[in-house]
C-alpha cells in the first residue's frame, strides 16, 4: 500500500475503541488504545495503517512523494468532533454578558427582547457573503484547538427565507474551509416577534413550509428544537419533531436545560439521535435514554459561562452505561468559546469525568451523535484521516493543561490544514522520500 502521508513517532497514538456489543447500541463509554511511538499511514484521505512507528512502516511502501510528519514525542488522536454548535450569528452580545455580571437572568434579557432574538434581527439583516465573512474566523478558531468536524445549527433566522438562508451558508462554508460542517435545522429556536401574539402560526410555518423545503433542497441532516417552558413546550416539540422525522430528517431536543420539564424523556419516546445539555435530568430519563439509545450531548460551558452550579450529571449517566458526548454549545449568547479542550477540563472539573471519558466523549461519541461513526471519531484503517498532533506528552495534557491552545497541527481528509509551528519545512517537522523514514 502507497502511503501519500505517513505521521511517525508519537510518543502517544491514543483513539477510542468500541466493543462489539457496544457498537450497535449506542451505549457505554467505550475505552482507550494507547499505543507508544504510534503512527499513522494515509492515502488521499483513507487511513491504511495505525500501529507502532516500526511496524506501519513495514505494511506501507513510502514514495519519494510521500510526505512524512515527525510528530517528535508528541500526542496523536483523532480529529475532535464538536456536535452542538451555533456558529451562523452576524453580530456579538456582549453587552448580555455585562448584564447577567450584573445580576440579570437568561429569562430576564429574553424577556426583554434580548438572546435569541438579538440575533435573529442581526441575521435577518446580513447578506449570505457577509455571514460567511463572519464566521469564517470561527471555523479558523476551531481548527486551531483541534477540532475537524462541527455540526453546525442554524436557528437565527427564523422565517423561511432566512432560516433556508443560513442553511445555505452553512453548505458554502463546507466549500470554503478544511473543517467538516454537519448541518442541522433549528426553526424551532425561539418564537419571533413578528409571532409573539400567534405561536400556532409560526408552527405551522415550520411544519408545512420550513422543513419541506428544508428536505427538498438537502439543506439538513438532522432537525432541533429548544424544548424549554418559555420557548417551545413537551407537545409543541413531538409535533414538529415528528413532522421532521416523517420528512427523514432524524431528531435532536435541547432538553432540560433549564427545567425539568420532560423533555429527555420525549427524546427517548420518539428515537431522538440526541439530547442536549441535559442539565436537569432526572434518573428515571437517564434509564430511558439509555434504552433508547439516545446520545446526550453535555454543555458544561453554557453551564459556566451563564454562572450556573446545576452541571449534568454526567458520571450517574456513564454509570447507567450511556455514551456521553461532550460540546462547546458555541454561541453569541451562551457559550462564546471554539475551544473544545477547555470542555474537556471543565467536564472533568465540575462533572467528575476522567480525562480518558473527556477524550472519547469528544471524538468517537461525538460522531456518533451526528451519524458519522463509521467514518470519524477514532484512527482505524478505512476511516478518514482526521487526526490532530498535540505539543503535549500525554492525552491527559488535554483537559490538565487549559485555556491555551495545544494542537500543533491537524491534518483533516488526509491533508495538513494547520500547524502552529512557522515554516514547518525548515524545522524538519515535513520530510520527504524514501531516504527519511
Amino acid at each position: 500500500m502507497e502511503a501519500t502521508l505517513l505521521v511517525k513517532n508519537a510518543a502517544q497514538l491514543v483513539t477510542p475503541v468500541r466493543t462489539l456489543e457496544e457498537l450497535p447500541s449506542r451505549r457505554g463509554m467505550g475505552k482507550l488504545e494507547i499505543i507508544t511511538d504510534g503512527a499513522v499511514a494515509i492515502q488521499h484521505d483513507k487511513i491504511i495503517a495505525v500501529g507502532t512507528t516500526p511496524d506501519v512502516i513495514k505494511k506501507i511502501k513510502i514514495t519519494p512523494d510521500t510526505l512524512l510528519v515527525n510528530a517528535n514525542g508528541r500526542l496523536m488522536t483523532p480529529g475532535l468532533v464538536d456536535p452542538h454548535t451555533h456558529p451562523i450569528f452576524y453580530t456579538t452580545r456582549e453587552n448580555e454578558f455585562e448584564m447577567r455580571i450584573q445580576g440579570k437572568t437568561y429569562q430576564e434579557i429574553a424577556a426583554a427582547g434580548g438572546g435569541i432574538r438579538s440575533s435573529v434581527r442581526a441575521v435577518r439583516q446580513a447578506s449570505q457573503a457577509e455571514l460567511i465573512e463572519a464566521a469564517l474566523p470561527r471555523l479558523n478558531r476551531f481548527l486551531e484547538n483541534g477540532v475537524t468536524t462541527i455540526e453546525a445549527k442554524s436557528g437565527y433566522g427564523l422565517s423561511l427565507q432566512d432560516e433556508i438562508k443560513s442553511l445555505q451558508v452553512i453548505k458554502q462554508l463546507n466549500q470554503l474551509h478544511s473543517i467538516e460542517l454537519v448541518p442541522t435545522f433549528l426553526g424551532a429556536h425561539e418564537i419571533p416577534d413578528e409571532f409573539r401574539h400567534n405561536r400556532r402560526a409560526y408552527i405551522d410555518l415550520i411544519i408545512h413550509e420550513m422543513l419541506p423545503l428544508v428536505r427538498e433542497q438537502h439543506l439538513a441532516e438532522f432537525c432541533d428544537i429548544f424544548c424549554e417552558e418559555h420557548v417551545f413546550s413537551i407537545d409543541e416539540s413531538r409535533e414538529i419533531l415528528m413532522a421532521a422525522q416523517k420528512l427523514g430528517l432524524p431528531a435532536k431536543i435541547h432538553a432540560n436545560q433549564l427545567s425539568s420539564n420532560g423533555a429527555a424523556q420525549l427524546a427517548g419516546e420518539i428515537g431522538a439521535i440526541s439530547a442536549e445539555h441535559l442539565d436537569r435530568i432526572t434518573p428515571e430519563e437517564i434509564q430511558i435514554l439509555r434504552d433508547a439509545g439516545v446520545i446526550p450531548i453535555l454543555l458544561p460551558g453554557a453551564v459556566f459561562f451563564l454562572n450556573l452550579d446545576h452541571y449534568a450529571p454526567a458520571r450517574k449517566m456513564i454509570e447507567a452505561g450511556l455514551a456521553v458526548a461532550i460540546a462547546t454549545d458555541y454561541n453569541p449568547g451562551t457559550c462564546m468559546t471554539e475551544s473544545l479542550p477547555l470542555m474537556m477540563s471543565l467536564a472533568c472539573i465540575k462533572m467528575r469525568m476522567t480525562p480518558a471519558e473527556t477524550l472519547i466523549a469528544s471524538t468517537l461519541n461525538a460522531a456518533m451523535a451526528i451519524n458519522r461513526q463509521d467514518t470519524i471519531g477514532s484512527l482505524a484503517i478505512g476511516k478518514q484521516a482526521d487526526l490532530v498532533i498535540w505539543d503535549v506528552p500525554n492525552y491527559q495534557h488535554l483537559a490538565y493543561h487549559f485555556g491555551v491552545q495545544l494542537a500543533e497541527m491537524v491534518i483533516k481528509k488526509g491533508k495538513v490544514c494547520y500547524t502552529k509551528t512557522p515554516h514547518p519545512d525548515e524545522q524538519g517537522v515535513f520530510l520527504r522520500g524514501k531516504n527519511n523514514t
